[in-house]
């Protein structure tokens, strides 16, 4: 607004580190379709609105990415693939749509694990690659929206967009230290994402900061006509996120639950309530039942749900599939109606477990994830990873979020000894965001400092 630096000019530096960063050693691998002529025309449209005084919104001239798993016109919808996508697309999701009627710089498309199927965001294929955690670029950054939190972290766009059906936007958020929001389910469109789990994905955005997540939720949280789940949602607000304090707000811990991560983390954490405490909330013991069950439950819905859409695939593109994908989707093959049935029972009960806790707590906390972001190894570059233990330990504290579709925000609280970012989470009941965003803010102050990456590019400079 100060007309000091122009939407033209960002795009631009823009432009030369998306160049570089694909030339580094490693390379960063988190923005992995751009086009420098559609960056630019989106930028100087931008920079003619700030010189007229009539910018369409707080995201104006603002670079955003949006994982793979959304149609963006002109690029290649590939889902992480290399059998899909083999024209350019030539209609925008519904998120896409509105971040270009917002004025968004969309720079491209970001990274992802190959359909979503896990939570490293390893794909060794041949238009993806690994994207490097900023932090540690031997270190992986999380799935499935690998490279949409890659890309934030490492200062390429303080927005993206992922998805996520079993911490596919947390994870990354946690590994790569910056902030990422699931929305209750249905909150935000999936229309024009591929439907790869129609009953665990919600969408969200990963960004710098919780007052960017809070703008970018504010014009994207709305009903959209083409996406049925989210027809019947109550106005998205922002209530009461600014207040000065905490007063009033009971935050709900299942301490055997909240402890079951690593000794770094977990001492960080707690940390983290007290400093919530603090501020004037109070902080209840709560149980959290058949935590095994929502377990189970939750992989027998979404890797069911994944095999249905993904039969054709499966049977036409096996061999071209990454390794962990075709052992995922073997496994999901194993599963029965039953097992689908029984597991949706399961969600029942969960949902009405977690209906009877809000009325006592207005939030859950927990770590975000149980440990810190895991090495890469050399024969990962080549094979892939399949570490099924290490799944099921990054997914225990998301996939309650997922199951029940409550929305979820986690927020970077510090960093372990070796330098690795370390996340806190915060949930609360279905369309109930700004009571994360509140608290989210206050997070942020507990976190003293907050370290620069070893890949940090500066697109204001």
């Amino acid at each position: 607004r100060s007309g000091k630096l122009t939407p033209s000019q960002v795009a631009k530096n823009i432009i030369a580190m998306l160049e570089d960063c694909d030339k580094s050693t490693p390379p960063l691998r988190a923005i992995v379709q751009w086009d420098q002529e559609q960056i630019m025309l989106m930028a100087e449209a931008s920079t003619a609105r700030y010189r007229n005084k009539c910018t369409l919104s707080y995201l104006d001239g603002i670079p955003v990415c949006l994982k793979e798993e959304f149609k963006v016109v002109p690029y290649h919808h590939r889902v992480g693939t290399v059998y899909l996508g083999t024209e350019p697309e030539t209609e925008d999701a519904t998120v896409t749509k509105k971040l270009r009627e917002a004025g968004a710089i969309i720079i491209g498309v970001s990274n992802m694990h190959e359909l979503g199927t896990g939570t490293t965001g390893c794909n060794p294929n041949r238009y993806h690659k690994i994207p490097r955690n900023p932090y540690k670029p031997n270190h992986f950054t999380g799935g499935s929206s690998s490279g949409s939190a890659a890309a934030v972290a490492a200062g390429l766009c303080p927005v993206a967009i992922g998805t996520d059906g079993g911490g596919s936007v947390r994870i990354p958020a946690s590994f790569c230290g910056v902030v990422g929001l699931k929305g209750t389910f249905g909150r935000i469109s999936s229309q024009g994402s591929l439907p790869l789990s129609y009953s665990t994905v919600s969408v969200g955005p990963i960004c710098t900061s919780v007052a960017d997540a809070a703008i970018v939720y504010s014009i994207l949280a709305e009903p959209d006509p083409l996406y049925p789940y989210g027809l019947k949602q109550p106005k998205a607000t922002l209530s009461g996120m600014c207040a000065p304090d905490l007063k009033g707000l009971k935050l709900g811990v299942d301490w055997t639950f909240f402890k079951a991560c690593d000794a770094e983390v977990l001492s960080i954490c707690e940390k983290a309530v007290e400093h919530l405490q603090s501020l004037g909330a109070s902080v209840v013991e709560v149980s959290l039942p058949e935590m095994e069950e929502v377990r189970v439950a939750h992989v027998i819905c979404i890797l069911s749900e994944m095999r249905d859409f993904l039969q054709p695939d499966f049977n036409k593109h096996f061999h071209e599939m990454n390794l962990d994908t075709r052992a995922n989707l073997a496994l999901a093959s194993q599963f029965t109606a039953l097992d689908y049935i029984t597991a949706n029972r399961q969600r029942t009960r969960s949902m009405r477990f977690l209906r009877e806790i809000f009325t006592t707590v207005n939030c859950i906390l927990t770590p975000a994830v149980a440990s810190t972001a895991p090495r890469i190894y050399e024969s990962d570059l080549l094979t892939g990873s399949s570490d099924s233990s290490f799944t099921v330990r990054s997914m225990r504290f998301m996939q309650l979020g997922n199951f029940t579709g409550i929305p979820c925000l986690v927020v970077p609280i510090g960093y372990s000894t070796a330098g690795l970012p370390i996340s806190f989470q915060v949930m609360a009941k279905w369309w109930d965001e700004a009571v994360l965003l509140r608290i989210g803010l206050k997070l942020e102050q507990f976190r003293y400092q907050t370290k620069k990456p070893s890949i940090y590019y500066d697109i204001l400079a």
